[in-house]
């Protein structure tokens, strides 16, 4: 396998495919890398170099007992950038990896990066709390916890409902798709997803993505049930400046899969714009 080491030894599992200007790809909670397959075969085989990592605790990474939150994803995603030297890179992140993206330009600002796409992403904060009162009250994500504990393969099992919205009216959701996401959830270890829940709820990203200074997309499911757009990707639009917004209806969270045709071609027209701009500066 194609692994780094982190700061603190963890070993860090990265997919590298394809050659041309570089996109690296950070996947949601509680899955892995091969949740991105499909943007990285179709970017690949359009002249693009896609490096998509597991993070820790997460699919084939080393499951450390610490380093399992915001800043230490960010520099588990820098570690990967510095280690393979990637430059000009576009980060997309989505979900939990949003805000992976966003910690990471936050703390190691752009200079290695082109551009950034935040898709289904949970900045700037998804807790509720009094100066956040849009937010998902604590009680919520402490019934994840409890989840988790108890019976997480089962917990996984009902998660994926929402997730790809198959619990909708006239959804069409295989169950292949949601046999998928229990595998890659059961290969994560229990401390590092439950760590993670604290991480992607609680952390606050506003200061970071007021340091975005890349062309930034947007892209967020109106019918999104785990990450409420009008609670994120509405606020996030707002704080990044000059950030191109794509809103779908009636899409879920986990569009990328359920609508990865439309996601692909939206993603390839971006970085296609990025790659154009970048020739004509």
């Amino acid at each position: 396998m194609s692994t780094i080491t982190a700061k603190d030894g963890t070993t860090i599992y990265y997919k590298d495919w394809g050659s041309g200007p570089v996109v690296t790809f950070s996947h949601g909670w509680p899955l892995n890398s091969d949740a991105w397959d499909s943007q990285l075969h179709f970017l690949a085989e359009r002249g693009f170099r896609v490096v998509a990592h597991d993070r820790r605790g997460h699919g084939r990474s080393g499951q450390a007992w610490s380093g399992n939150d915001m800043n230490g994803y960010a520099d588990d995603l820098a570690a990967v950038i510095e280690a393979l030297d990637l430059k000009d890179v576009t980060l997309v992140g989505h979900s939990t990896g949003g805000g992976e993206v966003a910690r990471y330009i936050g703390r190691h600002g752009t200079k290695r990066v082109a551009a950034a796409v935040l898709i289904a992403a949970v900045p700037p904060i998804m807790l509720k709390s009094a100066s956040n009162p849009e937010g998902i009250p604590i009680e919520v994500f402490d019934q994840s916890r409890a989840g988790l504990t108890k019976d997480r393969s089962q917990f996984y099992k009902d998660f994926a409902q929402p997730f790809y919205g198959a619990n909708r009216p006239g959804a069409n959701v295989s169950q292949g798709t949601l046999d998928q996401f229990w595998l890659w959830s059961m290969q994560g270890g229990l401390k590092n997803i439950y760590d993670c829940i604290k991480a992607f709820s609680e952390t606050d990203f506003t200061e970071d993505l007021k340091k975005f200074d890349v062309p930034t997309l947007i892209m967020h499911g109106e019918d999104d049930q785990i990450v409420p757009i009008n609670d994120t990707g509405r606020k996030s639009a707002q704080l990044i400046k000059g950030a191109k917004k794509i809103y779908y209806p009636g899409l879920p969270h986990g569009l990328t899969t359920t609508h990865a045709d439309r996601i692909n071609a939206d993603l390839l027209e971006f970085l296609q714009s990025v790659q154009n701009a970048s020739r004509a500066a």
